[in-house]
Order: C-alpha cells, then structure tokens, then sequence
C-alpha cells in the first residue's frame, strides 16, 4: 500500500502540488530574471524564499532554458567557504545533466582540477575537493566566474543570506563580487537575505558596491485569502475535515509566518485520522510539540546569552512586538538597568540576530523561542 504523502512539506524540495502559490512574487522573479536582470529578495528568516526560488527553478521557462545554482551560505565566515560552497554547488549540479559541461569544469577550475577523484562505477569525475585545498579563492573564484561565462547556456546563481558576505574578515568582498557580477554577460543572480537592514545597506545605500544592481523583492506573508483555502483543501482532498475559521486562528497566531505555519498542519494532519476532523485541540498539541521539540536548542541559546541581554530578551518574548525600548517606560514595566545598557543589549541581540527590528519594532527572531520563553516563566500562549 501507498503511504500517503503528508502535504505540507517543511524541508527539502517541495513539488509543485504542494506549494501554495505566491502567484504576483513568482511571477516578478522570473519575469526579471528572463529579462536579464538581478534580484534581491529580502524576508524574514523561514519566510518561504528558498521555496519561492526552487519553485520558480522548477518552471519551464527556467528548467528548460537555463542552469540554476542555489547556494546558502549562512554558515559561512570566509571567502574561502563562499568559494568552496559555490564550486561544489556548479559541480555537483551539471554533472547529471551535462558530460561536456563537467569536463570543461575540471578544465577551467585548474587551481584545484588536482583534487578531483574518479568513481569507477559510474566512469565519472568525483568532487573530492576539500576546503583546505582551496588556498588561493579569489583566483579560484576567479575560475569559476570564468567557466560560468563560457557556459553553453544561461545560468542563474541564487545565493541565500547574502548578507553574510558583509560579515567575512577580508576586505572588499562585496566590491570584489561586484566586479565579477558586472562583467558576466550570460548570469543572472539572486541575493536572498533575512537581515533587512543589512540587505537593504548593502543595495539601497550610493556607498555600497551593489548600489542599485539588481530590482528589489519583499516578501511578506502569503495572504489569508490564498493560505486558509490552501490549507483546508489539502485536508479535504485527503478525507479529512478542518474548519476554516481554526485555519485562521493559526494564520492570526503566527501572523502569516510560513514556516510555523506549516508545520503546525505537518503535525496536525499527522494527528487526524481517515475521515476524523482536525480541532483547535489537535493544533494547540501540534503547537506544543514543536516547542518541546525544541527545548534542549533553545535552553544551549538561552545558556550562552549574558544576563543583561537575557533581561532585554524576556522583556520583548513577553511583549509581542516592543516598541522605545529605551523609554523610562519600557524600562520601568521591565525592571531594567539603563537606557544604556538596554542599547548595549539590543545591538548584541541583534547582531546575533535573536531579535529583529522592523521600523523600530523589535520582536523576537523566532517566534517559537519567544514562546518558550514565556512558558518558561508562566505565561503560555493562547490560540483563539
């Protein structure tokens, strides 16, 4: 028998069925990407961008007439990384899909061609390569813009949390990328990014290398009018039953965040049987298993945050969304120690993105940890 797919994936490839449609913002970034142009996506981390781009990728238009890269460097902290991810990424995507292309990789790329294995089942060149053999990146790097120049087809390069560049020890990457951005005449790329202030610096301001480069793309949360239908269809479909009005509790509770969103219904539809209804119930458990899952996570973040900003922390998770929190009274409602030390507070947290700040409104980054955090000192939230 068939197992029955759960249809609110959460991580890795999502097929096209399964995807609720931003129908306006794909159709802006293929439209500009076809036209020759760069974009920048800018949103809240586990907004959707990945799955915005990988469905665009997967459209005829793009499937068919381009090669499409996708790396994400967060983790990353040097050119030498970006590097690595990048070459990994272009090597490992065309070799299933073009022998000519693979060969003429291993040619160009001669600065680490040497690190190359073979795999005698497949007769097949095997990315061997190490991030310590990369000793020279930016003529590496160099290489690669090269070899993408001299693709036979077009290709499009989606880089995610390109804000990190900005964060990498040596200097002027951003110029340096820029640089070879500009010269490329057959690649179009996409900078998605989470840290709004940083992406927004890095495009918008006349001293930056990117200034006005690429055209710019929101992401906001998928409508309710698109998201609620979506969801109680994927329920009926499968002889399951859910009301719409609890659809929008959860919408309303997580504010559109397409993430939580979805995996309240990965766990919810988890819970409904064949033919049984989902309930306010079945989602306030869903809600609760994903915060307990997280529980060991969010107590190894919490340990190694210092208990000035841990103050400023518990002081926004019980908020919601704070606003002058440098005020006498934010500060007296919060048993804080100073205007100053609540600045000091907030430019930590949010250089280590705990908290974000939009048009002066902080919140927590991760609306589950906030949550955990107040269930940690006796305020639990409340669906309805």
């Amino acid at each position: 028998m068939r197992k029955e797919i759960n249809p609110f994936i959460v991580t890795g490839k999502i097929e096209q069925e399964y995807f609720c449609d931003r129908i306006e913002e794909s159709m802006r970034l293929v439209k500009s990407i076809t036209n020759g142009n760069n974009m920048v996506i800018i949103s809240p981390r586990r907004m959707g961008k990945t799955g915005l781009i990988q469905f665009c990728y997967e459209k005829p238009e793009i499937k068919d007439e381009y090669y499409s890269f996708f790396i994400d460097i967060l983790h990353t902290s040097s050119l030498r990384e970006f590097t690595y991810l990048l070459g990994r990424e272009i090597y490992e995507t065309l070799l299933p899909r073009s022998r000519k292309m693979t060969n003429m990789f291993i040619q160009t790329i001669k600065s680490i061609s040497g690190k190359f294995g073979f795999d005698p089942l497949t007769n097949l060149p095997t990315f061997n390569v190490e991030l310590g053999d990369i000793d020279r990146p930016e003529y590496t790097l160099d290489e690669i813009f090269r070899y993408l120049a001299s693709a036979d087809k077009p290709c499009i390069v989606a880089i995610d949390e390109f804000q990190q560049v900005a964060k990498y020890p040596e200097k002027n990457i951003e110029a340096l990328l820029r640089t070879h951005i500009q010269k490329i005449r057959n690649c179009n790329f996409i900078f998605a990014g989470s840290e709004r202030h940083m992406m927004q610096e890095m495009f918008l301001s006349a001293a930056r290398p990117f200034y006005h480069s690429a055209d710019m793309l929101e992401l906001k949360a998928i409508v309710p009018d698109i998201y609620i239908p979506f969801i109680v269809g994927h329920f009926k479909n499968r002889k399951r039953h859910i009301e719409a009005a609890n659809v929008e509790k959860a919408y309303r509770f997580f504010k559109g965040h397409t993430y939580y969103i979805q995996k309240t219904f990965n766990e919810a539809f988890a819970d409904t049987p064949e033919s049984g209804e989902c309930t306010l119930e079945t989602i306030r458990a869903a809600i609760d298993n994903m915060i307990a899952s997280n529980d060991t996570i969010f107590r190894e973040i919490l340990s190694n945050i210092p208990e000035k900003q841990k103050e400023l922390l518990y002081a926004i998770a019980k908020d919601g969304e704070a606003e002058r929190i440098t005020s006498a009274q934010f500060i007296k409602q919060h048993s804080l120690a100073s205007a100053s030390s609540v600045q000091s507070a907030t430019k930590k947290l949010l250089e280590k993105d705990i908290i974000t700040e939009i048009n002066k409104v902080f919140s927590v980054t991760d609306k589950l940890f906030a949550m955990w955090i107040n269930k940690l000192y006796g305020k639990n939230y409340t669906i309805e």
